[in-house]
């Protein structure tokens, strides 16, 4: 397969719990924590946490439980309520250099992870770290595989079994050109998201 793998950008860390349940955290806030934040309001940063905001604060799509952690310790708290246990593995996918070309990998091993009940954490545009994480029933997979250069990769694949409840206009459905709810939609994860799977 042709892939680029892409760093992330972001860069921003987590506030301890305290720091973060300290400052507001609502689209009806936005004045005070950009003023908090030392934020100019028409900044591209300041449209950047708007987006992130609303985001986090849109409903949930059908029967998905939806959650944006402002904290590592509140991304494992929504992660272990949402499996039923705190037996769980964190993964995300890794490369081994800084900045590998798109090129054709080879893929040397997949294995499924043993449950498809996950939680799935992407990273948010915001000057902390903000993740949006979401309770999933889906298809999940390590995949190892190597570069033509030799960058070795061990990539986290989602496969949805059911999207029949996400917009038509959703981007898969047009790169795919299939309808919601006909196909699973599969993809890897960029190296910022977070799968969180219980330990069997």
């Amino acid at each position: 397969m042709t892939l680029h793998f892409i760093r992330p950008t972001t860069g921003a860390t987590f506030l301890p719990r305290q720091a973060a349940d300290s400052i507001p955290f609502s689209f009806t806030k936005l004045s005070e924590i950009l003023f908090r934040l030392s934020i100019m309001p028409n900044s591209i940063e300041a449209e950047a946490m708007k987006k992130t905001l609303q985001e986090c604060e849109e409903p949930a799509i059908d029967e998905e439980t939806k959650y944006c952690a402002t904290s590592i310790e509140a991304m494992v708290d929504f992660s272990t309520s949402s499996l039923g246990t705190r037996n769980v593995e964190a993964l995300s996918t890794t490369v081994d250099r800084e900045a590998p070309p798109k090129q054709v990998y080879s893929i040397s091993r997949v294995q499924k992870l043993p449950s498809s009940k996950l939680v799935v954490c992407h990273s948010e545009n915001y000057p902390y770290a903000v993740f949006y994480c979401h309770a999933t029933i889906s298809e999940a997979y390590k995949v190892l595989m190597v570069g033509k250069d030799g960058t070795k990769v061990e990539a986290v694949a989602a496969c949805h079994t059911d999207m029949a409840g996400f917009d038509p206009e959703h981007v898969a459905f047009k790169v795919l050109n299939v309808k919601p709810g006909t196909v699973p939609i599969c993809h890897f994860l960029p190296q910022s998201d977070i799968v969180w799977s219980p330990n069997k």
